[in-house]
């Protein structure tokens, strides 16, 4: 079956797992996901994460969820921005800040999939995809 938004299928992946208190997830790789990926576990969202490729093409992400004392979640949500029929873009000054900073925003700019804080660093804009807190 074919995904129309494979990011939120990625983000829905998550959510779920983290309510069902899972220790790991499985998605299929993309460069996009990848990238994604990446920067949660660089903000400290997710523990770690291994890639299995069968090809160029093809492959797996295993997500090793985070969770603090008392099995609760580090990540508390997720939020799909920008959707297939609504793309929504952002300039550098535009970039949202919530929750005092400790939330993260993704972006995707000419510059790759990247962090909130470095594309305000980087002065650069992008589609914002996604919110995680």
């Amino acid at each position: 079956m074919a995904i129309s938004d494979p990011v939120a299928d990625l983000l829905t992946r998550i959510r779920n797992s983290i309510m069902a208190q899972h220790r790991y997830v499985d998605v299929h790789w993309s460069k996009m996901k990848g990238s994604i990926t990446q920067i949660l576990k660089n903000e400290g969202f997710i523990e770690n994460f291994l890639v299995k490729k069968e090809n160029e093409q093809r492959g797996t992400i295993r997500i090793f969820l985070k969770y603090s004392e008392g099995r609760n979640p580090v990540i508390k949500g997720l939020k799909k921005i920008s959707k297939p029929g609504l793309r929504q873009y952002v300039r550098h000054d535009d970039i949202p800040c919530f929750y005092g900073g400790l939330g993260l925003t993704i972006l995707s700019t000419s510059q790759g999939v990247i962090s909130g804080a470095e594309a305000t660093k980087l002065k650069i804009g992008g589609e914002l995809i996604c919110l995680v807190w």
